[in-house]
């Protein structure tokens, strides 16, 4: 590589702090794309954290290259809106197929989020069971609910 010369030494901190972030960001959204057990929560990271990643890198870009040349350099931002428009399209067309998938087979969406889960975190769910409340006495011996709750004494 040759080195710069022209580039202001706030530029180039600039521009070195935000490349830094956003290949951090986009770390962070891998690292999520690893560790997450379904396909629901495993779509979600990545396109977050490296839509933000590839954001500061562009930034970083526009802000090198317009202090090099002195002028404006705007080519980054139609990069930024195709990808702030694309991304979440993208997302959103992948989990309906997965959605769409996940019914014809068979399976209701609380099915596939039980089996991402752990066994111990499955112990910790409540019980689907009907609670029914403790009878309330009223006066004659009647319960709510047995046709007796306007007595005509």
């Amino acid at each position: 590589m040759t080195p710069v010369t022209g580039l202001p030494p706030w530029a180039a901190l600039l521009t070195s702090v935000l490349v830094l972030l956003g290949a951090g960001l986009a770390l962070t959204g891998s690292l999520g794309l690893l560790r997450f057990n379904s396909f629901y929560e495993r779509v979600h990271a990545p396109t977050l954290a490296t839509t933000l990643g590839a954001g500061c890198v562009l930034i970083a870009s526009m802000v090198f290259f317009s202090a090099l040349q002195t002028r404006p350099v705007v080519h980054e931002i139609l990069i930024a809106i195709f990808l702030t428009l694309t991304t979440p399209v993208a997302l959103m067309l992948l989990v309906r197929a997965a959605l769409f998938r996940d019914r014809i087979e068979g399976q209701a969406y609380d099915e596939v989020k039980a089996r991402a889960l752990s066994a111990d975190k499955r112990a910790l769910l409540p019980h689907h069971r009907a609670i029914r409340p403790a009878p309330i006495d009223l006066p004659g011996g009647h319960h709510p609910g047995d046709g007796h709750e306007h007595d005509p004494r």
